[in-house]
């Protein structure tokens, strides 16, 4: 990869981490985007849906199980949209879990960066038997 790309990579990455700050989440924060053509077509971040309160953990301090992941309310917002996600790029501050693989793979995004890896890489290895290019960058 070349020394230009890596650049736009770590730009599009810290917006990311700039869009988590958006979440209402008090355990993990996470910002997303997709970009196509070197264009931001969707953002999203983790919490609750629209009309929702939006505290994401119960007074156990879980995760509310209806709360979206950031990449899933990014590629919601694109279905929703006049664009499409097909050969786009994700951006994410943590790499997806397996359900949030699929709908990347479905959606037609054909490469993801991450920054901070999940604990279960089964979503990681999903997209790679899919043929999505991964690339981790540990410092941003």
């Amino acid at each position: 990869m070349n020394k230009k790309q890596q650049k736009y990579d770590r730009a599009y990455l810290r917006m990311a981490f700039e869009w988590a700050k958006l979440s209402f989440c008090e355990r993990k924060q996470v910002g997303a985007l997709i970009v196509k053509d070197r264009m931001i077509i969707s953002d999203g971040f983790n919490g609750t849906p629209t009309g929702f309160d939006n505290c994401c953990e119960d007074d156990e301090d879980n995760t509310k199980w209806y709360v979206l992941h950031a990449e899933a309310n990014a590629i919601l917002k694109v279905a929703a949209s006049t664009q499409s996600s097909k050969d786009a790029t994700l951006y994410i501050t943590l790499s997806p879990c397996k359900e949030c693989s699929k709908l990347i793979h479905q959606s037609g995004i054909k490469r993801v960066v991450y920054a901070n890896a999940y604990t279960d890489t089964s979503g990681i290895e999903f997209l790679k038997e899919a043929g999505v290019e991964l690339t981790h960058y540990k410092d941003v």
